[in-house]
């Protein structure tokens, strides 16, 4: 059975992370907030002591990092007020987010771990579930086809294996 931990109650839409999406968010966070800051801040006090503001590329990269550093410390509070935790134990009997699915499509095999939006990265094979391949996926169970909509081509796998 999967379990759904609600961290935050509140009417949004939820983020979905599995535990380790969950403490990597963690880190990164802590991180861009105790070290990236700090490093920021000495960056713009050093620039300042060039002199003249209008002219200093020092102090204008400096404080572009710091825009974006604050951006990404909000957007990663925020996807932590609205976080579901996925814990991933269940009898592999149907695809739920967390799970790994080996996969038949036009003749080749591919295997994909389905993950929360956050967390999806094509390049490690993390699929986000919000996909329409990982949307597609969702529910259904091994050797089931399962048929996969997107805005320009319409395709079917088949679920060879879920763990």
């Amino acid at each position: 059975m999967t379990k759904i931990n609600i961290v935050s109650a509140k009417n949004v839409k939820s983020t979905y992370l599995t535990v380790r999406g969950l403490a990597e968010t963690k880190v990164e966070l802590d991180y861009l907030k105790k070290t990236k800051r700090s490093e920021i801040a000495e960056r713009i006090h050093q620039a300042r002591q060039y002199g003249d503001l209008t002219e200093n590329s020092e102090y204008d990269s400096a404080m572009e990092d710091q825009a974006l550093t604050e951006n990404r410390i909000a957007e990663l509070e925020n996807i932590l007020k609205k976080v579901k935790v996925i814990e991933y134990d269940h009898a592999n009997d149907f695809v739920v987010i967390g799970s790994t699915v080996k996969i038949e499509m036009d003749n080749e095999i591919d295997e994909f771990t389905i993950v929360g939006r956050v967390e999806a990265d094509p390049s490690k094979k993390r699929i986000s579930n919000e996909s329409p391949l990982g949307t597609a996926l969702l529910g259904a169970k091994k050797g089931e086809v399962v048929e996969v909509t997107t805005p320009i081509v319409r395709y079917k796998c088949k679920v060879l294996e879920i763990r």
